[in-house]
């Protein structure tokens, strides 16, 4: 009421009412369908950022001799580090849509997985090829006495079949068996991090050295793992559908006033 009086206050003075419009819902949903045009949508911009910018990084700091002074120990540790944080993001997505019902994360969970993928067979490819030259006795000698390459080749070789399954046709195709197989998924993430704690300079058991890194990403999985169990996301989604419920009251009642 306080606007449409300024509006006629404005008009009978002569002068041009002020525009009032970017106030009103109908820009915001003309920005959504604005939004929904585009042929990428802002969500799978970011994933397709974040995956190449890591390789693009590595590739510029090697020509232009930004990296450590042992730059295939640099290369090995940040496409790991990416690689862990790509299957971490892919675990949120579910969690993501349970708290807030939106949907398209869920579209992009093999996507991430596919890159954590792709950014994984690198890391395994540099720890063959470049830094031990396909050298397989130095390199069995190597995993037998490091457990963490155990670890790490264990995640990599149960990653190729979710990798290799990921696309419909093997969906439909495998039926109930391919979700079962997705789900080693919450089995493969925390081998990752244990080849990753147990790679790092410290003790795990003791909690001493560089193992903070390990660690909180060990905390965010457990979270995403629990946000998961079926009780929880039922919960959750109650909840949400609850606060839906108490905020359209309460814009009800705001867009009533005077």
């Amino acid at each position: 009421m306080t606007v449409q009086n300024d509006v006629r206050e404005s008009e009978a003075h002569g002068r041009r009412p002020m525009r009032l419009a970017f106030l009103g819902p109908s820009r915001v949903m003309g920005l959504s369908d604005r939004i929904k045009k585009l042929p990428f949508t802002p969500l799978q911009v970011a994933v397709h950022v974040y995956a190449w910018q890591g390789p693009l990084l590595l590739v510029y700091g090697l020509f232009t001799n930004q990296l450590t002074a042992n730059p295939l120990q640099a290369i090995q540790q940040r496409t790991g580090r990416q690689a862990l944080a790509l299957l971490v993001l892919s675990l949120a997505c579910t969690p993501v849509n349970t708290i807030t019902g939106w949907r398209e994360p869920l579209k992009r969970s093999r996507t991430l997985g596919l890159y954590a993928f792709m950014i994984a067979f690198l890391h395994v490819l540099v720890f063959l090829d470049l830094d031990n030259g396909i050298a397989w006795n130095y390199f069995i000698q190597t995993v037998i006495q490091k457990w963490y390459i155990i670890f790490g080749m264990l995640a990599f070789l149960m990653l190729i079949p979710l990798a290799v399954t990921s696309f419909d046709i093997w969906k439909s195709r495998l039926g109930r068996k391919w979700k079962l197989l997705h789900r080693s998924v919450y089995i493969i993430v925390p081998i990752v991090i244990l080849h990753y704690a147990l790679s790092v300079k410290g003790d795990i058991f003791q909690l001493r050295g560089a193992i903070a890194q390990p660690l909180n990403y060990l905390l965010v999985v457990v979270g995403l793992l629990f946000l998961r169990l079926p009780f929880v996301r039922r919960f959750l989604i109650h909840l949400r559908g609850r606060l839906g419920l108490l905020f359209a009251r309460l814009n009800a009642q705001a867009t009533q006033r005077p």
